[in-house]
């Protein structure tokens, strides 16, 4: 599955956790070492720009964090990130520079590369949005199965068991994900890849597609 591998998903330049990126060849493989990484990268973070608000929650100086945001740790919020009104961060997360956590967007275990952005009633949780993916209004990683078994990567007829009980999406640099869309547990898509508008997506979408709707993929023509 060279699609769903790290270095044809993200340009690892584009986030403050591309020591942990390089250290797999799937994203997935790193959903249970998020916590750890932050708690020792935050430690490490320069002091004249990040400032720890709060135990284990690093949040740089010029960042924009709104009163009423919520930020459990372990988390870091990168550099001119902004955090608006109710966003809630269940910890595990990193948010990227420049990213955008709007209003009522729940975050928990997640690396949001640099300039991604989930900015009106998002849910991620256990997923990694490469450099700027945006997921429109309303649209949520579902990151657990109804039935609870372990979730399995499938791209037609090959499939990657992950031994992971809670896996939401990995998107792709430059995804654009449409409003009120669902992105099954186990979902990857490429970059530069979109997904139209209440869509229900499930598996593999490769690089450069429009997802219309099961069965129905298209190839971008630029």
């Amino acid at each position: 599955m060279e699609q769903c591998k790290i270095k044809n998903l993200y340009n690892l330049e584009e986030t403050i956790a591309s020591e942990l990126m390089q250290q797999a060849e799937y994203p997935w493989e790193l959903l249970p070492q998020i916590s750890g990484f932050i708690k020792e990268l935050g430690a490490k973070l320069p002091k004249d720009k990040f400032d720890e608000v709060s135990e284990n929650v690093w949040v740089a100086k010029n960042a924009k964090v709104a009163p009423t945001a919520c930020i459990n740790g372990p988390a870091i919020i990168d550099e001119e990130a902004e955090v608006r009104h109710c966003a809630f961060i269940r910890g595990n997360a990193i948010v990227g520079k420049g990213a955008v956590v709007g209003n009522s967007t729940e975050l928990k275990n997640v690396i949001l590369f640099n300039k991604v952005q989930v900015p009106h009633y998002n849910y991620v949780g256990d997923s990694i949005l490469g450099f700027k993916a945006h997921m429109g209004a309303g649209s949520i990683t579902s990151n657990v199965k109804s039935d609870k078994t372990l979730v399995v990567v499938k791209d037609m007829d090959e499939n990657i068991e992950t031994g992971l009980k809670k896996f939401g999406a990995m998107l792709g640099d430059n995804v654009e994900v449409g409003c009120n869309s669902v992105l099954n547990p186990g979902t990857v898509i490429g970059r530069n890849s979109n997904v139209y508008p209440t869509s229900m997506v499930r598996g593999v979408v490769h690089e450069g597609c429009i997802y219309k709707k099961r069965g129905e993929i298209a190839e971008k023509h630029i």
